[in-house]
């Protein structure tokens, strides 16, 4: 196991890593920027470097400050978490080409999962079902027009170097593809320098499922059942929950073990996630793969058991995975909801500040709380606006709704506005309570009708 890792983000998930550290006996190195100054990462960790100004480009996506630091700290080596530069594959191979351990994947395998053109072609090739679109990358409008009449409308325009939603478009008619494609190309070139586009037919309304993967250096793979993530607002996920109410334990090993030769394919090694789109008659469709630790983690190790950040740690490490599929149980049922510093009655407009009084929920069994918020923090308005997720467990789904239902009644946040009445709102609803929502729920039937209090 490593004696000292330099972990290169921010926010919660650098909490969470400094933890998983601490409890394995690594000593971590924190990076921060002029604007974290005082956040609390930067305060756990054994040690903090000042890697630059408020602005990401300079400090949490500046490599050569990143790498000088683990060089000059003696790191051996980088947690990237989720975000910034952990889907990097140049970042990844210059870790490599130092010797310092990357906690991920090898560069080659983000490089060929992060080109989605790339990785659809990939899976067609190990013979995972893939959304239906255009073969690779689309050159112009005219191309666009022409393979969107035959794949059918409406279609789902999208960034070859994609994440995050950016870089999307949906079309649903002709006439309106050459406005999104144009809006959609300079989106993906100011987010990843790379404005190649692609084609996919729209399996909508679906569920959006993913499967956590783990794999070692010794060709072991393992999954760790899905998560749903089918509420979603402007393609990003608000609320995910474990197992899914339409997976049965049938489909579960189906699609689970096509997660595990989608892994198996690219020689995957450490932790992953397959996405795929389940259509209402339950064909399910590969649709990206996430060569990192996901936001969204938690809900799986509440049902599993299984620590997956000290998974990360071991693995890079050179450990052998020391369970088989067969060990993974699931037990109960668990949901996390992302609060973000944002303001829902004003279009989820974000809403840093300083935080005067902070209460978290607690008490009882099965609520956590992964955040780096304390009493006194200042958000700075530079970053993401997801300040916490509170995850319930309980033994079954309508236990641990109710149990989120207390649990987002006892935050307090004063000084800034968050989402977590909408959140509250929207595990209230009697679609989101009986499990009968989809991708298309949040932003079409639920946020049309939804009024916030005053």
């Amino acid at each position: 196991m490593f004696s000292k890792i330099l972990v290169a983000n921010r926010g919660e998930i650098a909490v969470r890593i400094i933890r998983a550290c601490r409890e394995l006996g690594i000593h971590t190195v924190a990076v921060y920027s002029e604007a974290d100054k005082d956040a609390l990462h930067a305060e756990l960790a054994d040690e903090a470097i000042c890697i630059g100004p408020a602005r990401s480009s300079d400090s949490y996506l500046n490599v050569q400050q990143i790498l000088s630091a683990a060089i000059v700290t003696k790191a051996e080596a980088i947690h990237p978490g989720f975000g910034f530069l952990s889907e990097n594959a140049r970042f990844a191979a210059m870790c490599e080409e130092m010797n310092v351990v990357f906690i991920g994947p090898k560069s080659k395998t983000i490089d060929d999962m992060g080109n989605k053109i790339n990785a659809r072609k990939l899976m067609r090739e190990a013979g995972v079902p893939v959304v239906p679109g255009s073969p690779g990358v689309i050159h112009d409008v005219e191309e666009a027009v022409q393979i969107a009449d035959e794949v059918g409308f409406p279609i789902m325009l999208k960034a070859a170097a994609g994440g995050g939603g950016k870089g999307i478009r949906k079309v649903y008619n002709k006439e309106d593809l050459p406005h999104h494609f144009s809006s959609a190309q300079q989106e993906a070139k100011a987010a990843f320098g790379d404005d190649s586009m692609y084609i996919e037919k729209i399996v909508y309304p679906a569920r959006h499922i993913e499967i956590q993967i783990l794999a070692d250096n010794f060709g072991h793979v393992i999954h760790l059942g899905e998560r749903d993530c089918s509420l979603q607002r402007n393609n990003q996920k608000v609320m995910e929950e474990s197992p899914s109410v339409v997976i049965d334990e049938q489909k579960r090993q189906e699609i689970g073990m096509t997660a595990v030769k989608a892994a198996q394919a690219v020689d995957y090694c450490n932790a992953g996630t397959i996405e795929f789109l389940m259509d209402e008659k339950g064909n399910f469709y590969f649709m990206e793969m996430n060569t990192r630790i996901q936001v969204e983690h938690p809900i799986t190790e509440m049902v599993t058991g299984v620590d997956i950040v000290k998974k990360q740690l071991e693995i890079a490490s050179d450990q052998e995975l020391t369970i088989e599929q067969k060990d993974v149980q699931f037990n109960g049922h668990a949901i996390e909801c992302r609060i973000n510093a944002e303001n829902p009655s004003f279009n989820f407009a974000p809403s840093p500040g300083k935080i005067e009084n902070l209460l978290l929920p607690a008490g009882g069994m099965g609520i956590r709380v992964e955040s780096a918020m304390y009493s006194g923090y200042t958000i700075p308005p530079y970053y993401d606006s997801m300040i916490a997720k509170v995850i319930a467990y309980a033994d079954t789904r309508l236990g641990a709704l109710m149990k989120m239902q207390r649990a987002l009644s006892e935050l307090v946040t004063e000084g800034i506005v968050t989402n977590a009445e909408f959140q509250l709102d929207l595990i209230s609803h009697p679609k989101v309570l009986s499990g009968d929502y989809n991708t298309a729920f949040l932003q079409e039937e639920f946020l049309p009708n939804w009024t916030p209090e005053d």
